[in-house]
């Protein structure tokens, strides 16, 4: 198998045992399910592919689930994604979570008994697995599970390399954001030594558009609304403009990072119906927690980059609620 060629440093957030409690667990169950978030991004489902590949490459038996049959079909490249189900297997003894902030993010209640090894990098998650391998100063929760392969010197083939490069790639939108360090770098380094391919990679999630998404994304910066002389900004998305393009939900995802782009905004959020509730993405700049902002809904996050839900439909009365919120917090 491959050997690192330099020893990394890992998490000093998660105590290295946990690492060797997980493997102990894997080694021992009989069938595993990884379970990836509800409305999964490319971090959880990059996480869960990668612990896939290593157990399809070992022949462990196991089952990645996620509670919805839509998926982002933009990841259908990496290898196993077809593998995904949204069924339940009628027996499974051990459960690994991969990014899900809180216990509810499975969207499912699984029987109590089964031990949960818990992935995450969530300031909000409260630790409800028996093991649990959760850092929130890492870029992603893929780069936790890069260390959890490495503490226990298990070869990465190209596929779980792959799997994990997007995780990383993605959560940190394209190296962008400040919890990517030079550790970062040197673990996708590494990743692109075992056969993941940048520009391959790139050109993938980049440059796959729907055409939907180019005529939904207009009526979406047409909601602009800019307050506190342009520092606080807000957009939305009616039920009724996904049934006029044809767009889903994910493919107007690109206009809040749009919004975060003009200069003198500092705090955006965006406000859609998804599943029969508001949905609400909220990004800042600098020293402004958004993770808090979503707590007081029963959010959570990270520091720039928090979501939330409100039982509503009208999404411009859940952005005022929203938006009274922001104002409480950001004088």
């Amino acid at each position: 198998g491959t050997v690192l060629k330099k020893d990394f440093i890992i998490s000093n957030k998660v105590d290295m045992a946990e690492h060797t409690k997980a493997l102990g667990l894997i080694e021992k169950s009989r069938y595993i399910l990884i379970v990836t978030h509800v409305n999964p991004d490319p971090d959880s489902i990059g996480s869960a592919l990668a612990l896939s590949n290593l157990f399809h490459e070992n022949k462990i038996k196991h089952k990645v689930f996620n509670v919805s049959a839509d998926l982002p079909q933009n990841l259908d490249f990496i290898p196993r994604f077809d593998k995904i189900s949204d069924q339940l297997p009628a027996f499974f003894d051990l459960i690994i979570t991969v990014d899900c902030g809180t216990f509810k993010r499975l969207g499912f209640t699984p029987d109590p008994s089964i031990p949960i090894i818990n992935f995450d990098h969530h300031k909000s998650n409260n630790h409800f697995g028996v093991v649990n391998i959760v850092d929130p100063m890492k870029s992603s929760t893929a780069e936790l599970v890069f260390e959890f392969f490495k503490h226990n010197g298990l070869y990465i083939t190209k596929d779980s390399a792959t799997a994990l490069y997007v995780g990383i790639y993605d959560d940190t939108l394209a190296f962008s954001l400040g919890r990517c360090d030079e550790l970062t770098f040197e673990k996708t380094n590494f990743l692109v030594e075992c056969g993941a391919s940048p520009s391959e990679i790139a050109n993938k999630l980049l440059r796959r558009d729907s055409l939907a998404k180019y005529r939904i994304i207009p009526k979406v910066l047409n909601s602009l609304e800019l307050f506190k002389e342009g520092e606080v900004a807000s957009i939305f998305a009616k039920e009724e403009w996904f049934k006029e393009t044809g767009a889903h939900n994910r493919d107007c995802e690109d206009a809040l990072d749009m919004i975060m782009s003009i200069a003198i905004v500092k705090i955006a959020f965006f406000v859609r119906v998804v599943n029969g509730v508001s949905r609400v993405s909220l990004r800042s700049k600098g020293k402004i927690d958004v993770a808090k902002i979503a707590g007081e809904f029963d959010g959570g996050g990270h520091y720039n980059a928090a979501g939330c839900t409100l039982d509503m439909i009208d999404v411009e009365k859940a952005k005022e609620i929203v938006l009274k919120e922001i104002f409480e917090v950001y004088k």
